[in-house]
């Protein structure tokens, strides 16, 4: 009889268990339906204030050394220099890559908006800052034995996102800058044209690596300036890692220190290197959610901005943004995931000027290129 009670208590609180977990789960979708519910679906302007916000944000750290993440590999105690004067143009914002997609964002917003309140400033920064000798000395931290890898890809990708943006404004400055950093752009150039024949598995994380991602803004780069040798190795690179992919689980994303989706970051990218039919039967396959014109992904949200890690959210909601209106872009069928991208920029934008600098040193450049891509899709 004991056994038997034993058994019934038992049972009961398990089943008692169940009932509350179930109960969680459900309060807490429904939390979550509440909050994509309660963000407007428009998409945000980006006029002359908020440029001239979104501008201070990497003016501010362009020239700020300290703190600062270096990300080297040491040979002897004579690599133990400054930040500045191992990586005289790039030594800002808190690291390599932030530094880099910061001078991005001044260059694409003065490209956007010549009357920027501080433009004869930025000017002059991003003059100093990329010069040819400072250059030089970058080149020569990457010639290094010992950091040969540097910033791969993810740094690579943004450098050459730099060039581009250079590329395509039509200013003495950008020529002048252009032409300055060039040496660096080729030699990432070549960085690329040997490591992706040397890459076996492409790598399917939500941060730095993510493969996905840096082909994607070396491929922009070299649609760009012409470079059919870049832009063919990306197309196949990309076929032999991504053209059999099936059922991307979406639905376990965002991990909690992502700024960037697996999942969108490939469907974007085989946009860009597929034709366009070719590709509505391959996203079919890979992500058949998303034809659903009710289909939703709830934003990443951010439960405390000062810290480094769990702030990476908010970039993750840009950068779904930005995936999204590259995968709507000119396909009807997919256009209701335009206003799912405006929900996700929606939630992070308001919280990016006046942030903590763990976010402020590097979310503007990621809300820039979120704006950008959904203001000049098709």
């Amino acid at each position: 009889m004991r056994v038997f009670l034993c058994f019934c208590f038992l049972a009961f609180v398990a089943c008692n268990q169940k009932s509350n977990t179930s109960e969680v789960a459900e309060t807490t979708s429904e939390k979550k339906a509440s909050l994509m519910d309660s963000l407007p679906n428009s998409l945000p302007d980006l006029h002359l204030e908020a440029a001239n916000q979104l501008a201070a944000l990497p003016l501010h750290c362009m020239n700020q050394e300290y703190p600062n993440k270096l990300g080297q590999v040491l040979g002897s105690t004579e690599d133990l220099q400054s930040p500045s004067t191992l990586h005289p143009t790039f030594y800002g914002c808190f690291d390599w890559h932030s530094a880099v997609h910061g001078h991005w964002s001044l260059v694409s917003l003065l490209k956007q908006f010549p009357d920027l309140e501080h433009s004869e400033e930025i000017k002059n920064k991003l003059l100093e800052n990329i010069s040819e000798a400072n250059i030089q000395q970058e080149i020569a931290y990457f010639e290094g034995s010992n950091n040969k890898t540097f910033e791969r890809t993810y740094g690579w990708a943004w450098l050459l996102k730099l060039a581009e943006e250079l590329h395509t404004w039509d200013s003495p400055t950008a020529r002048t800058l252009e032409n300055n950093l060039q040496p660096l752009t080729d030699l990432i150039v070549q960085k690329y044209v040997e490591f992706l024949p040397k890459l076996n598995y492409p790598i399917r994380v939500g941060e730095h690596p993510n493969t996905a991602f840096g082909l994607s803004f070396a491929y922009d780069y070299g649609k760009t300036v012409g470079d059919s040798h870049l832009t063919s190795l990306i197309e196949q690179r990309a076929k032999d890692f991504y053209l059999q992919d099936k059922n991307c689980p979406i639905s376990w994303e965002p991990g909690g220190f992502d700024f960037l989706s697996p999942c969108l970051e490939e469907a974007a990218l085989m946009k860009r290197v597929l034709p366009s039919e070719a590709f509505k039967i391959w996203l079919k396959e890979f992500l058949p959610q998303l034809q659903n014109p009710n289909f939703t992904l709830n934003v990443g949200e951010v439960s405390d901005r000062t810290d480094g890690k769990l702030v990476h959210l908010d970039g993750v909601n840009f950068s779904r943004a930005w995936s999204l209106y590259t995968i709507a872009a000119g396909i009807p069928e997919y256009q209701h995931l335009e206003k799912l991208a405006n929900k996700h920029i929606q939630y992070s934008l308001p919280s990016i000027v006046n942030d903590s600098y763990e976010g402020g040193h590097w979310l503007g450049s990621f809300a820039i290129y979120a704006l950008n891509t959904g203001h000049h899709a098709p």
